[in-house]
C-alpha cells in the first residue's frame, strides 16, 4: 500500500502574472499574501493609522482602507506619513466605490500615497457613465504607476450584464439555473473590466482580479472559472463571511479548497468582529489557514491536546494559551532577533497517554500529568527528556525553558553555530 499518494500534496500553483504592490509581490509564484481591511472612519487619521499599524504588526502584508468621501481622501497622505513615523511600511490599498474617479482627481496626494486602488465594476458608474468613470480611474492608476484590483462582488453585480446574460440563457437550447448565470456574470464582469483596462494601455502586471461571494460553493466555482479563463493574479475572499466560528469555518472551507487547487495569490478572511472586538483576528485566521495547509510559516506552532476525562486539571490549557499568546505578542520583535524562529514546534500535552510521544516529536514539549497521576511533568527538547517540572511553578518554569531554547537555537550564538 502506497501511503505517500500523489494526492497528498497541493496542486501546482495556478500560473499568474506577478504584480508589485508597494514592494510586495503578488502572483507569479510569490508566497500567498495576507491582506486585511480597517473598519475605522478613514477621516480619523490617528485612529486609522493605529489600526493599520495593529494589523501590520499582526502580520497583514497589505491593508485596505475605505476612501468614500473628500475627508477620507484628504486624510490618506497623512495616514501614510503617520505610519512612517511609527516605522510601519505596509502598503495601503484604497477601496473606491461610486465616486472613486472624482476623489482621485480631486485629491492627487491621495492618488500618490496609495499603493493600489480597488475598483468595483458593479458600482464604478452606471449606464453611459460607466466606461468614462472606470476609464478615469484606470488613467489615474497608470499616471501614478499604481496597480488596481478589479473586484466584482455578488452583492453589487453589474445589473445590465446580468440581465443580458439572463436573456441569452432564456433563449438557449439548454438553459442553466439562475445561480449559474449569476456566477457567469460575476466572472465576465471581472474579465471584461480587465480587458477594458488593458485596451486603455494598462499592463497585465498591474491588474489583480477578485470575484467575491458569500456562499462557499459559489466562491469555489467562480474562482475555478476565473483561473481557467485567465492568468491574472487573484485575490481570494469570502465576502460577508459572518461572525465568530461561522465566519472562520466558512472562509477556511472555501479558500482551502481553492488554495489546494493552486488558486489564489492573496487572501483575506472577512470576519465580522464582535462589538469593539479585535480586528487583527482576521489576520491571525488567514495566517493559521496558510500555515496549517503548509503554504507559509508565520509563527511557531503550539500543539496541544483537546483534553478529556483524564485531564480534569486546566493547567495544560492555561499553559498552552499563555505560551501561544506570548509567542504572538513577541513575534514582531523575534522576527529580527531570532531568524527562523517561526519554524519552531512546541507541544503542551495534558496527560501521559499521548503526551510524552507528542512532546518528543516537537522541538520542545511538556507532558503534564492527567487526573490522579503523580504531579510531575517531563520536558523534552529535540526528542530527549531534559527535565521534570513539579509544583505550582510549572507554567513559569516551562515558559522560561522555551525562551532559553529560542535564545540558544535562534539567537546570535545559535545562528553562528548553524552557519559553521
Amino acid at each position: 500500500m502506497n501511503l505517500m499518494s500523489d494526492g497528498a500534496a497541493p496542486a501546482p500553483r495556478h500560473t499568474t502574472v506577478a504584480v508589485m504592490v508597494g514592494g510586495v509581490a503578488v502572483g507569479g509564484g510569490a508566497p500567498i499574501v495576507v491582506q486585511s481591511m480597517t473598519n475605522t472612519d478613514t477621516a480619523d487619521i490617528e485612529g486609522t493609522a493605529r489600526q493599520v499599524a495593529a494589523l501590520a504588526r499582526a502580520g497583514s502584508e497589505l491593508v485596505r482602507i475605505t476612501v468614500d468621501r473628500d475627508e477620507a481622501a484628504a486624510a490618506v497622505p497623512h495616514i501614510r506619513d503617520r505610519l512612517l513615523l511609527m516605522n510601519v511600511k505596509v502598503p495601503l490599498v484604497g477601496d473606491f466605490h461610486y465616486i472613486g474617479h472624482k476623489l482621485l482627481a480631486d485629491h492627487p496626494a491621495c492618488a500618490e500615497a496609495l499603493d493600489k486602488y480597488r475598483i468595483n465594476p458593479g458600482n464604478v458608474g452606471f449606464r453611459e457613465k460607466r466606461d468614462r468613470q472606470f476609464g478615469a480611474i484606470i488613467e489615474t492608476a497608470m499616471r501614478y504607476r499604481k496597480p488596481v484590483r478589479i473586484g466584482a462582488n455578488w452583492g453589487s453585480l453589474d445589473q445590465e450584464l446580468l440581465t443580458h446574460l439572463m436573456d441569452l440563457n432564456s433563449r438557449a437550447a439548454q438553459p442553466i439555473d439562475a445561480r449559474g448565470v449569476t456566477r457567469e456574470a460575476l466572472v465576465q464582469s471581472a474579465l471584461l473590466s480587465a480587458e477594458r483596462a488593458e485596451e486603455m494601455g494598462m499592463a497585465r502586471d498591474q491588474i489583480i482580479l477578485s470575484a467575491k461571494v458569500s456562499a462557499v460553493q459559489d466562491l469555489i466555482a467562480v474562482y475555478a472559472e476565473l483561473a481557467r479563463r485567465s492568468n491574472y493574479a487573484l485575490h481570494l475572499g469570502l465576502t460577508e463571511a459572518g461572525m465568530g466560528s461561522k465566519g472562520i469555518v466558512a472562509s477556511s472551507a472555501a479558500m482551502s479548497v481553492l488554495l489546494q487547487q493552486g488558486i489564489g495569490d492573496t487572501i483575506r478572511v472577512s470576519l465580522t468582529p464582535e462589538p469593539n472586538g479585535d480586528r487583527t483576528l482576521e489576520v491571525q485566521v488567514a495566517q493559521e489557514l496558510l500555515q496549517t495547509m503548509g503554504f507559509r510559516v508565520f509563527v511557531p506552532l503550539v500543539a496541544a491536546c483537546p483534553g478529556c476525562g483524564r485531564t480534569t486539571s486546566t493547567t495544560f490549557q492555561e499553559l498552552g494559551k499563555e505560551i501561544q499568546d506570548f509567542i504572538r505578542d513577541e513575534m514582531p520583535g523575534w522576527k529580527t532577533r531570532y531568524p527562523g524562529v517561526e519554524g519552531l514546534n512546541i507541544a503542551v500535552m495534558g496527560c501521559i497517554v499521548n503526551g510524552p510521544g507528542e512532546s518528543k516529536h516537537a522541538d520542545i514539549g511538556i507532558s503534564l500529568p492527567g487526573t490522579g497521576e503523580t504531579p510531575t511533568a517531563p520536558v523534552f527538547v529535540d526528542g530527549k527528556k531534559v527535565a521534570t517540572l513539579r509544583g505550582p511553578t510549572v507554567t513559569a518554569d516551562f515558559k522560561r525553558m522555551v525562551i532559553d531554547y529560542i535564545e540558544r537555537r535562534f539567537g546570535s550564538a545559535g545562528n553562528q553555530t548553524a552557519a559553521e
